[in-house]
């Protein structure tokens, strides 16, 4: 248990003695800040204007809300990639995977390490994002239950996100590969429910539960179903599996 968080301790401290986390979590708050005015200024407007949903009457949980988990869930998907790009290709550059390979370590333990950092700065971000939704919950009292909802389901999505993200990394030397080819399946997995719309059967219902925001929209509506939660959970204990034979096999 002390190498794995001497592993943490290590990664932490590599993003911070380089640009990248600082990079990452003030794009992050600029992003999520433009969105989070974007939403919450359109919904003062139609308030103001007397509504144009339901008559009048407007929630701010499906009007501000909803629509700004989502933009942080699709701001996520471009970030998330410049975290895990360099976990094991930087590794593999410069060759001190050899050393992780002779030491007592196992691999299991170093791909947890490796996880539990960028898991950590996945954390910093979602606490950046609470702090824009603290303001609506002060002054617009949205349903607190949806939320804690919504913030799981963009845990339970980053950590997918971050897993899948560390397997790719050890496939190759190359940062900017790695991060390309993160970016691109994150991305295939963000619109593959499109398929649903010109198609039916079989492959339309494979591609709806392999997209991601099939199961992060019942997130965001509050609603925690099992199914949902064996999806994210399965891409994290999937990737982090892979990610450690991956490593045995290159041995």
């Amino acid at each position: 248990m002390s190498s794995l968080w001497t592993i943490v301790r290590k990664e932490w401290k590599l993003y911070f003695v380089t640009p990248a986390a600082y990079v990452v979590l003030a794009l992050f708050a600029v992003i999520a800040g433009f969105f989070f005015y974007s939403m919450l200024a359109m919904y003062v407007m139609q308030s103001l204007g007397g509504g144009m949903f339901g008559q009048g009457s407007l929630d701010v949980n499906s009007q501000v809300l909803q629509p700004l988990f989502f933009d942080i869930g699709i701001t996520l998907l471009f970030l998330l990639p410049m975290i895990t790009m360099r976990t094991y290709s930087e590794e593999l550059r410069s060759g001190t995977i050899e050393l992780l390979k002779t030491s007592p370590v196992r691999r299991m333990e170093v791909v947890l390490g490796k996880f539990l950092a960028t898991f950590g700065l996945l954390i910093l971000l979602l606490i950046i994002a609470a702090g824009y939704v603290l303001i609506v919950v002060h002054y617009g009292k949205p349903d607190l239950g949806a939320l804690w909802a919504a913030f799981l389901g963009l845990l339970l999505m980053g950590g997918s996100f971050l897993a899948l993200g560390l397997l790719i990394s050890s496939f190759t030397r190359n940062q900017i590969v790695a991060g390309v080819v993160t970016f691109a399946l994150f991305l295939l997995l963000w619109v593959a429910n499109w398929v649903t719309a010109y198609g039916s059967g079989t492959i339309s219902g494979i591609f709806s539960y392999l997209s991601i925001t099939s199961h992060f929209q019942n997130f965001t509506q509050g609603l925690i179903d099992v199914k949902d939660l064996i999806y994210y959970l399965s891409l994290i204990v999937g990737g982090l599996f892979l990610t450690a034979r991956r490593m045995e096999l290159a041995e």
